[in-house]
């Protein structure tokens, strides 16, 4: 496979991943506002409703990072492009949900946060594939060896 169809399919991978991420991330979001403010019904069962949600977007966001976790770079990709259009969304629920920034965050801190979380991420990812390539690749190249040459005697 050439050089150029692989950066290709890895950048199909990095849009498909972030984008399906963003579809997941904003799908949780939704759902959990929805029951969080218009079934109360639901309210007795706040901290369990909280609970399914939190950790349903925990999972959904470790997506980009398992996926690409020996690629950093494609991982912040992926990850920061999920996380823009899931921000974007975030955005557009304030519209529906009055007080959504107050109670929880503006979305330019969530975008931070991502930013961050992401960012972290990605680093770690490098360094210990960095760690494992120095455990596993001696530091300086092989000499080639010498072999013993009989050299004629000075004259």
């Amino acid at each position: 496979m050439s050089t150029e169809t692989r950066e290709h399919k890895d950048a199909h991978a990095v849009v498909r991943t972030g984008a399906f991420t963003a579809v997941l991330l904003t799908v949780v979001m939704f759902a959990g506002l929805l029951a969080a403010n218009r079934i109360p019904a639901l309210e007795r069962y706040a901290l369990e409703r909280n609970a399914v949600c939190y950790g349903l977007f925990f999972v959904i966001l470790l997506l980009p990072v398992v996926r690409f976790l020996n690629r950093p770079v494609q991982m912040f990709a992926a990850a920061m492009l999920g996380w823009v259009l899931f921000v974007g969304a975030y955005n557009f629920a304030g519209l529906f949900f009055r007080d959504l920034f107050r109670v929880l965050r503006t979305p330019f801190e969530l975008l931070i946060e991502g930013a961050v979380v992401y960012g972290v991420c990605a680093a770690g990812s490098w360094v210990a594939t960095m760690l494992f390539h120095a455990r596993t690749h001696t530091i300086c190249p092989d000499r080639p060896h010498v072999h013993h040459i009989v050299l004629p005697p000075e004259r």
